[in-house]
């Protein structure tokens, strides 16, 4: 077996303290046309993350806010009934779908 010399205290002092700043939530809730876009906008523009239970058409629910969103540079994921709405700080990984 090798040594293996690992000095935490080191990679601490490396670590870009900007990476962590995200400090929003994650805010679940349910798309179904009757809260406004402006809204879910203003949920993003805090930094939160949505996650949206969809009821009906994603396409038609998600049309008031979907293009703001993409614009700002923030991420939308419709996956297994849910819409994931994050703002561009999050990266919404899908590589594994």
């Amino acid at each position: 077996m090798s040594d293996f010399d690992l000095d935490l205290r080191t990679v601490e002092e490396h670590i870009d303290d900007d990476e962590q700043a995200f400090e929003g939530s994650i805010v679940l809730d349910v798309l179904d046309g009757t809260t406004p876009p402006e809204e879910w906008l203003e949920t993003i523009d805090n930094d939160n993350v949505l996650v949206l239970c969809v009821e009906g058409n994603v396409n038609e629910l998600a049309a008031g806010f979907a293009r703001d969103v993409k614009e700002m540079g923030g991420n939308l994921v419709h996956f297994r009934g849910f819409l994931i709405v994050a703002p561009p700080e999050v990266d919404v990984d899908t590589g594994r779908l």
